[in-house]
């Protein structure tokens, strides 16, 4: 297992371990995030535990012109009830991904540190959310980086049924991007068409 210096750098992907491992420790810097993304590289990892970047084998992504709408998704879609705005509660959103009540234990994941390098980002232009409202209450939303024609998710959140997708759909339907980074693979994406590809097609795309 490599672990980072100061020198804003990670190792060759052939050190990657079998569970998409690259290197351990750094800081969350707004210079390293930027060149981590713009690598396929992302940070996930727990309070007390070091700075862990992966860059897994299997890249869940959606090509945006293969967004699948159910016909659920669509009636909710066409009753109008809910508002979409783009960058107007980033630190909402984010707050709300880090402390919302998960049954698969994935909130816990968004640190202080880490809510506050993305905070840090989203000043610099680079963050962006999507944010969902019902009667001018903040009710579901997500956030990611903006690389290009790509964005990279990071996490969503829903304190009302499908709202997450909602975003999400939202979100793919902007025909400023080509691509959804959804990391790695779970059921509530690949309903929505999202599916897995090799890491070095994803890179590929990454640097186009």
């Amino acid at each position: 297992m490599i672990w980072l210096t100061d020198e804003i750098t990670f190792p060759d992907y052939q050190f990657t371990t079998k569970d998409g491992i690259i290197a351990l420790g750094g800081d969350l810097s707004v210079e390293r995030l930027i060149y981590a993304y713009n690598n396929g590289i992302f940070p996930w990892f727990s309070d007390n535990d070091p700075i862990v970047w992966y860059c897994p084998y299997k890249r869940m992504v959606l090509y945006t012109d293969e967004l699948k709408v159910s016909k659920s998704m669509q009636k909710i879609i066409n009753r109008k009830q809910f508002v979409i705005t783009e960058n107007k509660a980033f630190e909402e959103v984010i707050y709300n991904c880090k402390n919302i009540d998960r049954k698969d234990g994935f909130g816990t994941w968004i640190t202080d540190d880490m809510e506050q390098a993305y905070i840090n980002l989203h000043k610099k232009g680079i963050a962006k959310s999507i944010e969902v409202w019902l009667d001018h209450t903040l009710v579901g939303g997500l956030y990611g980086l903006e690389i290009n024609s790509i964005f990279c998710g990071e996490s969503m959140f829903s304190n009302v049924s499908n709202v997450s997708k909602l975003a999400f759909i939202y979100l793919a339907k902007n025909d400023k991007y080509t691509l959804i980074d959804c990391q790695v693979y779970n059921n509530h994406l690949a309903s929505l068409g999202a599916r897995e590809i090799e890491r070095d097609l994803f890179l590929t795309i990454l640097k186009e």
